[in-house]
Parts: C-alpha cells; structure tokens; sequence
C-alpha cells in the first residue's frame, strides 16, 4: 500500500503529530490511517465513509456518560 497517494486531512494539525491520512484506490475503497499507528489502515467505501462525516459533523446528541 505504499504506492497509494496518501493525502493528509485538512483537520489535522499543521506540526504533523495527530494526522489523518486518507488514500483513495484503485478498485473504489478508501484507506485510513493515523500518524501514530501508519501500519494500521481501515478501509471503507466512499459512501461509508461520508455517511460517518455527515453523523459526527451534524451530531446533536448527549454524547454517552456526559448524561
């Protein structure tokens, strides 16, 4: 997986240390990674991955033990 084009996520912080990369393949998935752990990916699908960002980015409830 080293050949993909990994693209840092602009909400990540400028000095590096707590990135988001995010590499978009071939066949359609897209990859994940942290830059504290670049050897564990998680794959997803376009589709997946947008229906997560549009949960978190529009969240309104009571997030669990804060009740």
């Amino acid at each position: 997986m080293s050949d993909l084009n990994w693209q840092k996520s602009s909400f990540s912080e400028a000095a590096g240390t707590n990135c988001v990369y995010l590499a978009a393949t071939p066949d359609g998935t897209v990859h994940l990674r942290e830059s504290d752990s670049p050897a564990t990916i998680l794959t997803t699908t376009p589709e997946a991955l947008a229906n997560l960002m549009h949960a978190l980015t529009t969240c309104t409830t009571t997030p669990v033990g804060t009740r």
